[in-house]
Order: structure tokens, then C-alpha cells, then sequence
């Protein structure tokens, strides 16, 4: 058993050789991972429902449906506002979302710096056959293969040494297998 940050205890599941993620609390987590790695598992394993803010939840708000890319704008418009006002309220928030550019990326640590509050980075960077496959499992919510190639090219750029650090996160936690994933236990501090 672990904390959930910003919620209840809850059970993770069995664990052999847990991965502690320790977060400062508050902070902005920011998952990053190409469409098939497992961020919104991961968010809802980790994290008060409450907490988390899914891009694919703002684009089902505003057009009826997770995959309409062009509801895009709005929905991140919507999910930044929210992201403002949670983090000014000094509550930690996780960003479900690809965030595999760096625009993406700076404008997410753009709220965090204004809040004054921290911003992690938890990269699923699982191999590129785990992702596609899973992407595929997803039948009529797939996301199209090009797209997701483009994205693990993009989560690929960040294993530069000191990239994501260099953008401004504070820390960077880098999962590449499912293991790892499912050995995780986050913990947030006080």
C-alpha cells in the first residue's frame, strides 16, 4: 500500500522491488509518453482522479469524442486554465498528455514557474514495438501509426543527458519497461 497524492491510501498491487518516486508537494507532474505507453494506467494507478488533468478528457468535454484532434486547442486551453487554477491553489496536478515537444513542454513549466511550484517529469519511454502494439490493442481508439511514430521519435530526443532538466524540470524519472512501470510507487512529500 501507498499514498496517493492528493487522495485516499490505495492498494498499487504487488510489488517486487518498488521504484519510490518521491514528489514534492506541491508540484506539476508532467507525463510524457508517446499514445500507447501507459500514462493514463499509470495516472489513475498514482493519483486522486481529481488531480489529474487528461487532454483526451478535455477533448471528450468539448466535442463528444477523446480522439477529435480538432478539438486540440480548446481542450488544452480548457486543461491550462484548470492547470492555473489548481496549481495556485497549491494542489498537485499531473498533465495526462503526450507532452513529446518541447512547446508542449515549456508551456506546462511556464504554469508551474508561475505558480511557483516545481514540475516533474515521469517519461514512459517504453521500446518502440510494447508502444505500438498497445496502441494497436486500442481497436477503434487507436491513435494513427504515423502519428504515434512522430511522438516516440519525440520522447526519444529526450534522453539527451540533461534535455528535460535544461527545459526546467526539477526532477526527471525515466520508466522504459513495464516492469519499471509496474514497480512504481509514488510518494508524495510534505
Amino acid at each position: 500500500m501507498g499514498p496517493r497524492c492528493d487522495g485516499p491510501r490505495g492498494m498499487i498491487g504487488p510489488m517486487i522491488g518498488p521504484i519510490l518516486i518521491r514528489l514534492p508537494r506541491p508540484c506539476l507532474v508532467v507525463l510524457l509518453g508517446a499514445a500507447g505507453a501507459g500514462k493514463s494506467t499509470f495516472a489513475s494507478r498514482h493519483f486522486a482522479p481529481a488531480a489529474i488533468l487528461s487532454s483526451d478528457a478535455f477533448r471528450e468535454r468539448i466535442a463528444g469524442d477523446p480522439r477529435d484532434q480538432g478539438a486540440t486547442r480548446p481542450a488544452f486551453a480548457a486543461l491550462h486554465l484548470a492547470l492555473a487554477r489548481r496549481l495556485g491553489s497549491g494542489l498537485t496536478t499531473v498533465v495526462d498528455a503526450t507532452s513529446a515537444t518541447v512547446p508542449a513542454r515549456r508551456a506546462l513549466i511556464g504554469r508551474a514557474r508561475t505558480a511557483g511550484v516545481p514540475a516533474v517529469a515521469i517519461v514512459l519511454d517504453l521500446p518502440d514495438d510494447i508502444v505500438l502494439a498497445r496502441n494497436a490493442s486500442r481497436g477503434r481508439y487507436a491513435v494513427p501509426v504515423t502519428a504515434v511514430r512522430a511522438q516516440l521519435r519525440e520522447v526519444a530526443r529526450t534522453r539527451v543527458p540533461g534535455q528535460l532538466e535544461g527545459e526546467g524540470f526539477a526532477a526527471v524519472i525515466r520508466l522504459t519497461d513495464p516492469a519499471s512501470i509496474e514497480a512504481a510507487l509514488v510518494v508524495c512529500n510534505s
